[in-house]
């Protein structure tokens, strides 16, 4: 009996790949390439603790803030997101400073503050917030396609958006002049912004689709992984 369930399963058709339901289609040069062949920049934001300002400067930050919406010519979207404070490397560095400590006094010291730190994150189940701002292009506006082409997309998810190395540095040219703006714009209120490089939009996006996972099965870094280009020339 298990010879004939092995061999049945040994038959069975292999499940559909999850890559099937993505919208990416690949990561490369600091840009996401979804399967419509539009494109998306990611920027990590930094934070204003608004409630500590002042009157004035909260006004200030509102109107500034206005001031960008109402500069934008294209849709952008903001991300806000969750995560269980990670403090694991902040810890490493700690225990490496207990072995080196020749002080027995102040070795007990760091290992009962790392235990205190580490009971205190568990228990309380801090979170920390990142903010990310989205930024579209998108050579081809989905108003101007048929029903059919849009179902077209819908029905053979697995077709990769494939672009000549030109044409695609001449969408990420016009990708990164909106993001420019964007970063222009951010900076008169006050706010830090960075532009994720494909490794950071590789591990952003590995997290969001793999919460439970992210902190257990740590992602490779892309330099070390030999991909094949999915781009013709």
């Amino acid at each position: 009996m298990p010879e004939m369930q092995s061999k049945k399963l040994a038959g069975a058709k292999k499940g559909v790949p999850v890559q099937q339901y993505l919208d990416i289609a690949e990561i490369r040069d600091d840009v996401v390439l979804l399967k419509d062949k539009s494109m998306r920049a990611v920027l990590a934001i930094s934070s204003i603790n608004f409630a500590l300002k002042g009157e004035d400067e909260q006004n200030a930050l509102i109107s500034g803030y206005a001031q960008f919406l109402n500069s934008l010519e294209h849709p952008v979207q903001i991300v806000i997101q969750s995560r269980t404070l990670n403090i694991d490397d902040y810890l490493s560095r700690l225990k490496a400073a207990e072995k080196q400590q020749t002080n027995d006094l102040l070795r007990v010291q760091i290992t009962d503050y790392v235990s205190f730190v580490k009971e205190l994150v568990e228990l309380g189940e801090i979170m920390s917030k990142r903010f990310y701002v989205v930024v579209p292009y998108s050579p081809i506006s989905d108003k101007r396609k048929s029903f059919w082409s849009r179902l077209s997309e819908v029905l053979t998810p697995l077709k990769i958006a494939k672009l000549k190395a030109e044409r695609f540095a001449e969408y990420k040219g016009t990708l990164v002049q909106r993001v420019s703006h964007i970063q222009s714009g951010l900076a008169s209120i006050g706010l830090k912004t960075q532009l994720l490089d494909t490794q950071a939009l590789i591990e952003l996006y590995y997290r969001v689709y793999n919460p439970d996972l992210a902190d257990i099965q740590k992602i490779q870094d892309i330099t070390k992984l030999r991909a094949e280009e999915t781009y013709s020339v």
